[in-house]
């Protein structure tokens, strides 16, 4: 197992350079000279009230200097990644912010040996040299059924804790009173988390080994072992499991979620989750809680305390009333901090109709005129089959100069035509079918490849409009293909799927001669669009992602040309379908 790619400039110096960068970015902060201890600039204001410090091992970013700022923390301490600070800096925190004249100090610490006996031993130092310093330890983790001696772990929960220690610091409470708050606050409150890859301390390899369909549950923040292990699951199916475990009356670490129950939520992304993963989860976390009568009174999501590069999530429950609500929502100057709407999310309207409030093109097809044609049908019916069968061929071509994602695009389409034509259109109008197919795959398909489609369709129905019969067909045709060149900006030669369109309008000229079999136009058309589909091998791409590839490394045609040219066979083949 290979060392894990990380953009520093050197192992030794990646917590400082991290720091230094918070600092540089971050007006409102300063770093204590010879320490890795981010301080506020306006430390003085603190004088006269409690000062909130905590911190840890790096690589949890933005914890825990993230939270620095007025409303928050006063400061943090930086150990090395992964490791507890050194007692001579958090001592040197705790003289900082006694000297402006702080009214008392607060040390909120994630129960982990190593950081209880460092930030310990800064504590008993400090009340030697007169300080009054308190400790809180953050206990939030929900994965262990049974009590352990060294209990559980402080996980992503601490970051609440951070923000009503802040607020109750800047109202001017008492350093007790603030200690008996946010320790009775701690206490409910729970924290879960699940990943799917593990992470890797700069300079090390990775620290376990997940296969690619496996997934662990009740992992630490640092890379420690889970309670299970287990195959991958869906988003929604992940979230069910996590909430049971940790409602479950029968685990030691359990949170109590009645129906009514307030909570704040937060879906923590553990590093190398991506933006859409999370946002999937956040979704599911509120349907499940919400299902089970659960009032979510705040949610948050994003990256609050991350593993490194690890890709997972982690839930954090915590039961809240209006005292604790107005703490939350109390206002903050640390950058890391959200902004959260000060309202329930709970009860709020989640849909917005869509404008116009009368039926939709295509619902109105389905609503009036006659049966949708035998011959139509078919032709939908084998342009679906036809992409469904081509799905890997194209991805596998898209692969080469794009996201590997052509098939899977126009298979979307198929599957949206598929679901359209289970309740016929009851109308044989061909300018209101394009027009509906249009909407579909503008709304289904997704991707360039949708919007030129839809270009297309909605061009060549405008045309429809104005008469019947083979040569309006083929001036539908033209009028689709310069849609396409006019707002997607390629031509012919350009290695698109313009280049068989193109060459299948040419030939579609005919249909223009009198009486003139349009079976065998059409046919001619489909055979000279499928071989300058083979074309497009060599040609060099102009247009579209391929137009980043050197042309060396395109040696494949284009799978845009390919299905254009597809979709032609299929139409001719339901056509003749349609006809026997």
């Amino acid at each position: 197992m290979q060392v894990s790619k990380k953009l520093l400039n050197s192992v030794p110096s990646c917590v400082d350079d991290a720091l230094g960068g918070l600092a540089s970015c971050n007006p409102n902060v300063q770093i204590l000279q010879g320490h890795r201890v981010v301080l506020r600039r306006d430390l003085e204001e603190v004088r006269g009230r409690v000062a909130v410090l905590s911190g840890g091992g790096s690589g949890h970013e933005p914890a825990h200097a993230g939270y620095v700022g007025k409303g928050m923390l006063s400061g943090a301490i930086a150990g090395a990644v992964f490791t507890s600070p050194p007692v001579g800096s958090i001592l040197a925190a705790i003289q900082a912010v006694a000297r402006v004249g702080a009214a008392g100090v607060l040390l909120i610490v994630k129960n982990y040996t190593g950081d209880r006996l460092n930030f310990g031993l800064a504590l008993e130092q400090a009340r030697v040299q007169g300080v009054d310093v308190q400790m809180v330890v953050v206990a939030d983790d929900c994965a262990f059924a049974a009590h352990k001696k060294a209990g559980r772990r402080g996980l992503c929960g601490t970051v609440l804790i951070h923000k009503m220690a802040g607020a109750l610091a800047e109202a001017g409470y008492s350093l007790e009173v603030i200690v008996q708050k946010v320790t009775a606050a701690a206490a409910k409150m729970g924290t879960l988390g699940v990943s799917l890859s593990p992470c890797s301390v700069p300079g090390s390899i990775p620290t376990f080994h997940l296969a690619q369909d496996e997934m662990e549950l009740g992992l630490g923040i640092h890379g420690e072992a889970g309670i299970r292990r287990m195959k991958l699951l869906s988003a929604d199916e992940v979230v069910k499991m996590m909430v049971d475990h940790m409602t479950n009356a029968s685990n030691a670490s359990c949170v109590k979620l009645d129906s009514g129950t307030r909570v704040v939520l937060v879906v923590n992304n553990l590093g190398g989750l991506s933006f859409l993963e999370l946002g999937v989860v956040s979704n599911s976390a509120v349907q499940c809680l919400e299902q089970r009568g659960v009032v979510i009174e705040r949610a948050m999501a994003g990256p609050f305390m991350t593993a490194l590069e690890m890709a997972g999530v982690s839930l954090t429950f915590m039961q809240v009333d209006d005292e604790l609500l107005q703490l939350l929502d109390a206002d903050t100057e640390a950058t890391a901090w959200p902004t959260v709407a000060k309202v329930s999310v709970t009860g709020q309207t989640r849909w917005l109709p869509a404008p116009g409030g009368g039926q939709t093109e295509d619902e109105a097809l389905h609503s009036a005129g006659g049966p949708l044609s035998l011959t139509m049908r078919r032709i939908l019916e084998q342009v679906c089959s036809t992409l469904f069968s081509l799905e890997d061929e194209l991805n596998e071509l898209d692969r080469a100069a794009g996201d590997g994602d052509c098939g899977s695009t126009h298979t979307r389409a198929a599957q949206a035509i598929q679901e359209w034509i289970k309740l016929p259109p009851k109308s044989t109008d061909p300018a209101q079918l394009l027009s509906a197919l249009a909407r579909i795959l503008l709304e289904r398909m997704g991707g360039s490849s949708g919007a030129l489609y839809s270009l297309f369709l909605l061009a060549a129905a405008q045309t429809l409009r104005t008469g019947s019969g083979p040569p309006v067909w083929c001036d539908a045709v033209d009028a689709g293909i310069a849609a396409m060149k006019r707002y997607g900006g390629a031509e012919p030669g350009d290695r698109t799927m313009l280049d068989p369109l193109c060459a299948a309008a040419e030939e579609l000229q005919a249909l223009k001669t009198p009486n003139v079999n349009a079976v065998k136009v059409l046919s001619a058309a489909v055979e000279r669009a499928q071989a300058v589909a083979e074309s497009t091998k060599d040609m060099e791409a102009a247009a579209g992602r391929a137009s980043y590839i050197s042309s060396s490394q395109l040696t494949r045609p284009d799978p845009g040309a390919v299905a254009a040219a597809a979709i032609l066979r299929a139409i001719l083949q339901g056509l003749q379908a349609g006809e026997q």
